[in-house]
């Protein structure tokens, strides 16, 4: 029921974008001009390694959530940590929400680079729907990064790693998988179709 409910939840996001990508094409056909001189101040290499790394840290995701379920919650006790093959889910989702919150803080850095330049919330349509559907996307991520650290925190306070627990961590990948494709979706939008 719970993967029933998350996907039945997805969908009601997938319209929330939809609309935002409905409302950027919209003011893209009636303000050319101002798209081609926005869009020249995107740093498109910059933009795109970041989306490297949030692709990235979808495969690590879906490695833990392989761990998940075979029973694995962490890697055994005393194993080194350069031992990969040993690692469980919470391996995986550490460096699952360290490479999320490096995406996090690229789109922050790319957001106090755009304002120094001038394109802000207000300062016209162009920069409005920029961050409305950024914005958005990377408060999706942050919410999916306290979802990960929601899970973690359960490998060290169960004692036994039972179905319930494997299937928040599943919940929790179909969750990020879905802010992964909208982002790669957005990139397309925003940086490619220039």
């Amino acid at each position: 029921m719970v993967a029933v409910g998350t996907m039945v939840w997805l969908s009601s996001e997938l319209m929330f974008f939809a609309a935002l990508f409905a409302f950027y094409f919209t003011l893209r056909g009636n303000l050319p001009e101002l798209w081609g001189q926005r869009t020249e101040m995107l740093n498109v290499p910059f933009a795109a390694a970041n989306t490297l790394i949030l692709v990235i840290s979808s495969v690590w995701c879906q490695l833990g959530v392989w761990q998940a379920e075979r029973g694995v919650p962490a890697r055994p006790a005393g194993s080194p940590l350069h031992r990969i093959r040993e690692w469980g889910m919470r391996e995986w989702y550490v460096l699952t929400y360290i490479f999320g919150s490096i995406f996090v803080a690229g789109q922050v850095l790319e957001y106090a680079e755009l304002v120094a330049e001038g394109v802000t919330l207000a300062s016209d349509s162009y920069g409005s729907i920029f961050y409305l559907a950024t914005g958005f996307h990377g408060m999706h991520v942050t919410g999916g990064l306290f979802a990960f650290l929601l899970i973690i925190g359960r490998t060290f306070t169960t004692r036994r790693y039972t179905h319930a627990q494997a299937t928040g961590a599943v919940v929790t990948s179909y969750y990020w998988h879905f802010v992964d494709v909208v982002w790669i979706a957005l990139f397309a939008m925003i940086y490619l179709l220039q």
